[in-house]
C-alpha cells in the first residue's frame, strides 16, 4: 500500500475518491480488467489498517444480494470474507408482514431460497469487514491506496489535476465514491436533490429468546420499519427506522425499557429480545444526483444516490454501479477510447440511473403506504402484500429483485 505523497508528475488513468466498500470494489474490478494496464489510485481519508485481521462484529451491517456476491467474487474480495468464521451469515428466508397481520399468517409474505432453487437468499456482513476485504483485493490486484483528502480538482480537456492533502496527481478520470456529502460531486457541480425523511434508523445487536431460523424478519409497524437480520453468532442485527422524536426517546431509554419496546414492535416473532451491544443511530434521507457524469468525472454509490434502508438495497445498488462502470470502462479501453470521455461515461449513466431511481421510488412508496400506513390506500397495499404472499407465481419476481437478479445486470453479476 502506497502512503507517500503523489508527485505532480505522477499520472493515473483513474482516481477513485472514497475507500468504502463500493469505491474499493470498483478499484478491485478495474485492476482486474481484461484490458489490464490501468493505473488506479484510491484516496481515503480514514483508511483502516489492512494488517489487522477482519473482525466479525459490527453494528452496521449489509444484506448482500446474490448479484453483490458475484460482483465481490469477480473483484477478488469474497475469499477474504469467507475465510473468517462468523463474518458471513447466510439467510435462507425473508419474512415480511404489516402492522395488521400476524407473523406467518396469510397476510404476510415469505421468500424461501429453496423455492427459488438457491442455497440462500444472501449474506449479512459488517461494513468494516466488507471495506477491509475490498481494499485488500484492490491492493493485491496492483492498485495504489493513499491516505489523503481531496481538496480540489482542475478539469481540462486532456485530463484533470487533483489537489489532495498529500500532494497533487494527474488523471484521465475521477470517480466520486465519497458518500452522500460527496466532495467530488460538489467540485464537479453535478448538483443534488435531497429529501429528509425526518426519521432515524437505530442499529444494535440483540439476543432473542427463540432462534432466528436463518431468516431475515421485517415488520411494517405503522410508525416505521423494524428489520431483524440473522448473524452467525446466533444474535440478530436490528435496523429500526422511526420518526426522529420517537427514535431519540428510545435511544435515551434504559436498556430493559428499550428491549421491551423492541419486543413489542417485533410482535414477539423471536420471543423476548435483549440488547447485546450499544445502540447507534443515523438520519435517513433520500439523495439523488440529477447527473452521474460529466467530462472526466463519474459518481457511484451514495455519491450518486441514497435510498431508504427498509429493503437493505443501498450497498447492493452501489456494487452494481461499480460493476457497470468497470464494464463500460473495460469496453472503452479495449476499443482504444479515452476512459474519461463523456460519451463513454454517459453509457454508464444511462445504464444505472433509471434502475436506481426506480428502486428509490419503490422504497418511498413502501415507506409511505406500509411503514407509515393507516389510510385506505395503505390498507389496499397491505392486502396486496398478502395476495403476493399466497402466490408462488407472484412472489418470484419480487424474490428475484431481492436477490439482485432482475433488470439489466453487469456481466460479472449474472449467473455463470
Amino acid at each position: 500500500m502506497s502512503s507517500a505523497p503523489a508527485a505532480t508528475s505522477e499520472i493515473f488513468d483513474v482516481v477513485i475518491v472514497g475507500g468504502g466498500p463500493v469505491g474499493a470494489a470498483l478499484g478491485a474490478l478495474l485492476v482486474r480488467l481484461r484490458s489490464r494496464g490501468l493505473r488506479v489510485l484510491l484516496l481515503e481519508r480514514d483508511l483502516p489498517d489492512l494488517a489487522q485481521p477482519i473482525d466479525a462484529r459490527d453494528l452496521r451491517v449489509f444484506a448482500l444480494s446474490r448479484a453483490s456476491e458475484r460482483v465481490l467474487r469477480a473483484a477478488g474480495a469474497w475469499s477474504a470474507l469467507a475465510a473468517v468464521p462468523g463474518v458471513l451469515a447466510s439467510y435462507e428466508r425473508m419474512h415480511v408482514w404489516p402492522r395488521d397481520a400476524e407473523p406467518r399468517s396469510e397476510g404476510s409474505l415469505t421468500f424461501d431460497a429453496a423455492e427459488l432453487g438457491e442455497a440462500n437468499l444472501g449474506y449479512i456482513v459488517g461494513n468494516a469487514a466488507l471495506q477491509r476485504a475490498t481494499l485488500a483485493a484492490f491492493v493485491e490486484g496492483g492498485g495504489t491506496v493513499q491516505r489523503a483528502q481531496l481538496e480540489d480538482i482542475c478539469f481540462a480537456e486532456a485530463g484533470l489535476e487533483l489537489l489532495t492533502s498529500a500532494g497533487r496527481c494527474m488523471a484521465k478520470l475521477v470517480v466520486g465514491a465519497d458518500g452522500g456529502r460527496s466532495r467530488v460531486r460538489e467540485i464537479a457541480d453535478l448538483g443534488v436533490e435531497a429529501q429528509d425523511y425526518l426519521q432515524l434508523a437505530i442499529v444494535a445487536n440483540v439476543q432473542s429468546e427463540r432462534p432466528h431460523e436463518h431468516t431475515a424478519w421485517q415488520r411494517f409497524s405503522g410508525e416505521g420499519t423494524l428489520a431483524l437480520l440473522p448473524l452467525a453468532s446466533g444474535e440478530s442485527s436490528i435496523v429500526w427506522s422511526l420518526p426522529r422524536a420517537r427514535a431519540e426517546a428510545l435511544l435515551a431509554s434504559p436498556p430493559h425499557e428499550f428491549a421491551s419496546e423492541l419486543t413489542t414492535a417485533s410482535a414477539g416473532v423471536l420471543g423476548a429480545l435483549e440488547l447485546a451491544s450499544l445502540r447507534r443511530s443515523f438520519p435517513l434521507r433520500r439523495v439523488n444526483a440529477p447527473q452521474y457524469t460529466r467530462e472526466r468525472c463519474a459518481l457511484v454509490g451514495d455519491a450518486a444516490h441514497i435510498v431508504h434502508p427498509l429493503a437493505g438495497q443501498g450497498v447492493n445498488l452501489g456494487l452494481l454501479d461499480a460493476a457497470a462502470l468497470a464494464e463500460v470502462l473495460e469496453a472503452a479501453t479495449l476499443e482504444g477510447e479515452d476512459p474519461g470521455a463523456l460519451r463513454v461515461l454517459r453509457r454508464y449513466e444511462r445504464w444505472r440511473k433509471s434502475d436506481n431511481e426506480l428502486m428509490a421510488t419503490a422504497l418511498d412508496l413502501f415507506n409511505r403506504f406500509l411503514a407509515f400506513g393507516g389510510d385506505e390506500w395503505s390498507r389496499w397495499v397491505e392486502r396486496g402484500l398478502g395476495v403476493v404472499g399466497r402466490s408462488a407465481l407472484l412472489r418470484r419476481p419480487f424474490a428475484e429483485r431481492a436477490l439482485g437478479l432482475a433488470g439489466e445486470l453487469p456481466r460479472v453479476a449474472r449467473r455463470a
